[in-house]
């Protein structure tokens, strides 16, 4: 039995730690099945961007293969103050930014599930801000310092990066205006981060009762002060964070 998922936007650089390694084809995406780290079994996706996407991946994991637990990695805006480009956000709890059923409900409300949060795994959540915050302080093993050179850090201005948890923000919105951030921050004040399929896949989970956690790299401001390359940002770095966090906390735990 398949116990796990890992859905990230990048999978080239985690999938070579993938042994005895099958994939099948569903819905345009390719689920790669294997045992990840020679630690866990895992199917391993990229769910595209956006709600629609990543709930329907999701629930392809859940019914097709039978995964009982989710974890999902990828890029985030900053939205709480402080937060920098290279920061990590081990989400705790997630809402729809954009789902507004007002009269009829709450605005942020589920309609029909009376909730507008839905909690992350706590467990898992600790062992992967465990993790997190390993991989950005490492001097040797697996670690920031040690898998990105000097160059990479000072190019997308890494330093000293921190390790956080709260509420992740998710919606069909790519955020690249201060009003529209402030907008949010207003609307949302205990926010760290938005982005584009967390909550989705949390709504998901929640329906079938499937354990799940959220890991968020913070790519930009999610404002237009942003001088990062997103792409660069996704392909030289993100995707370096996701395979060092999840390759500790898999190989530190008993999953």
């Amino acid at each position: 039995m398949l116990r796990h998922n890992v859905s990230h936007g990048r999978r080239g650089r985690i999938l070579p730690e993938l042994s005895n390694q099958t994939s099948e084809v569903h819905g345009k995406r390719t689920y790669y099945k294997g045992r990840l780290f020679n630690t866990v079994d895992v199917v391993i996706v990229f769910s595209r961007w956006g709600k629609v996407a990543a709930a329907a991946t999701t629930a392809i994991l859940i019914e097709r293969y039978n995964c009982q637990e989710i974890i999902f990695t990828g890029v985030a805006g900053g939205v709480q103050h402080g937060l920098n480009v290279g920061d990590v956000v081990v989400a705790s709890r997630l809402v729809q930014h954009d789902m507004n059923a007002t009269p009829i409900f709450k605005r942020f409300e589920i309609p029909l599930l009376g909730v507008t949060e839905f909690p992350t795994c706590e467990c898992r959540r600790d062992q992967l801000i465990k993790a997190a915050n390993t991989f950005v302080a490492a001097a040797v093993g697996t670690g920031l310092n040690t898998m990105t050179t000097e160059e990479q850090r000072q190019k997308f201005h890494i330093a000293k990066p921190k390790v956080i948890t709260g509420l992740a923000a998710s919606g069909d919105k790519f955020f690249a205006s201060k009003a529209d951030l402030d907008q949010l921050r207003n609307d949302l004040p205990e926010c760290t981060c938005v982005e584009m399929e967390g909550a989705a896949v949390a709504q998901v989970c929640h329906e079938h009762d499937i354990p799940f956690s959220i890991v968020r790299i913070i790519s930009d401001s999610a404002d237009d002060s942003a001088d990062i390359d997103f792409q660069a940002f996704v392909k030289e770095i993100a995707t370096l964070y996701s395979h060092g966090i999840l390759e500790l906390a898999l190989t530190a735990s008993s999953w």
